[in-house]
């Protein structure tokens, strides 16, 4: 089978996931792309990357562009990355709020789900009973399945504090060796949906504390420029979004202050 890709054909995936997701896929890409979607051709007997453009392209298969979508857009990731923000949102939930309003925070890219769980952590341990919600979203669902599951591979815990791994995460035992599964209490105080950040938001009530983090590296000036719009459009006034630490709203946004290398802080 004719498996490798020819810069054509790639040019056409570049395009395809910019129109569905805003992704802008450097010449770097072309291998993983490849890679990703060599499967997908054997799946659909399908002997080119042109073949499989165009059954993607036709309309007849909604189901396959979101398979492709899903391929092309998951990211590996681990519970607590970037302390600092973890550490901001403890400070940040524990004010008093007023009216008891709901803490509420947004995993606006939660990928497989170690983030919105982390966070989750945090504010059982903080807040406890009182109101809070965290919300998670990805582009994927594919990856939503995953989270939704809330089992994990245990290297992926290295950073959660030991407390809260005793409190919250049931360690596999026997054929589960070396996984984890977050404690059903804690799961369901997470919602997941899907959310294209490319295209108008769905209803959202506001947030307190956005995680907009290592999304915008793939996304060219323009397209961070409209999505940090909608984000912003949710934020509280006096709330913080933090984005990844290799990111930067520099000449994207002038809606928010920057506090400390990737926070900022919508103005009350």
């Amino acid at each position: 089978m004719h498996t490798s890709i020819t810069d054509t054909e790639f040019s056409h995936f570049q395009r395809f996931i910019y129109e569905a997701a805003g992704i802008t896929l450097s010449s770097a890409k072309k291998a993983l792309v490849s890679g990703r979607l060599a499967k997908r051709l054997q799946a659909c007997e399908l002997s080119s990357y042109t073949d499989y453009f165009k059954l993607l392209s036709s309309g007849e298969s909604p189901a396959e562009v979101q398979t492709a979508v899903d391929l092309l857009t998951t990211n590996e990731t681990y519970f607590f990355r970037e302390s600092k923000h973890f550490e901001l949102l403890q400070q940040v939930a524990a004010r008093p709020r007023p009216g008891g309003q709901p803490f509420r925070i947004w995993s606006a890219a939660c990928s497989t789900g170690e983030e919105p769980y982390s966070m989750a952590m945090v504010l059982a341990e903080n807040l406890g009973n009182a109101a809070w919600e965290v919300m998670a979203s990805d582009i994927s669902t594919r990856v939503l399945d995953r989270a939704r599951a809330a089992h994990f591979p245990m290297e992926r815990a290295r950073l959660i504090p030991p407390a809260y791994l005793k409190r919250y995460c049931l360690r596999g035992i026997d054929t589960q060796q070396g996984t984890l599964l977050v404690d059903r209490g804690l799961r369901s105080r997470v919602s997941f949906m899907q959310v294209n950040l490319n295209t108008d938001l769905p209803r959202l009530a506001s947030f307190d504390m956005i995680f907009l983090r290592n999304v915008m590296i793939y996304f060219n000036g323009d397209t961070k420029r409209q999505v940090i719009a909608r984000i912003v459009s949710v934020l509280k006034p006096g709330g913080h979004l933090c984005i990844g630490h290799s990111e930067s709203l520099n000449d994207i946004s002038t809606a928010l202050v920057q506090l400390a290398p990737s926070i900022y802080r919508k103005p009350s």
